[in-house]
């Protein structure tokens, strides 16, 4: 009778939940945590942590982006001009997803003011 060989097929990659990927990315971006150690800990690369990661941001982007639903908002014409506020009470409220609200009151610098609105077209 002869010998029989098994050979096995090539290594199969691990497959990751996103439950394990975030509690090894809480771990390895915790205060005070080295990523290398993780890395090591869980038997994966410190790249594959940063990838993970840049995933899991791209997604939660997209997901807050898509929550948001384009629409239309009612315009109303008036004849009249509406009254004058005296500068320190007149302010600009741009609210972002998510409830975040910035506000920019008219005593502050028009340099100012455009570097702030600059930075939220970004």
């Amino acid at each position: 009778m002869g010998q029989v060989t098994v050979f096995g097929g090539p290594a199969r990659r691990r497959r990751w939940s996103d439950e394990e990927r975030l509690q090894i990315l809480g771990e390895a971006f915790a205060p005070g945590a080295l990523v290398a150690q993780v890395a090591r800990r869980h038997d994966v690369s410190t790249g594959l942590i940063y990838t993970w990661r840049r995933n899991f941001r791209r997604r939660a982007a997209a997901s807050d982006a898509s929550a948001v639903a384009p629409g239309f908002v009612e315009a109303v014409v008036v004849d009249e001009p509406p009254a004058e506020l005296p500068a320190a009470h007149a302010v600009i409220v741009v609210e972002l997803p998510g409830g975040t609200r910035v506000s920019i009151f008219g005593s502050a610098p028009p340099a100012v003011a455009a570097a702030v609105l600059k930075a939220l077209t970004r």
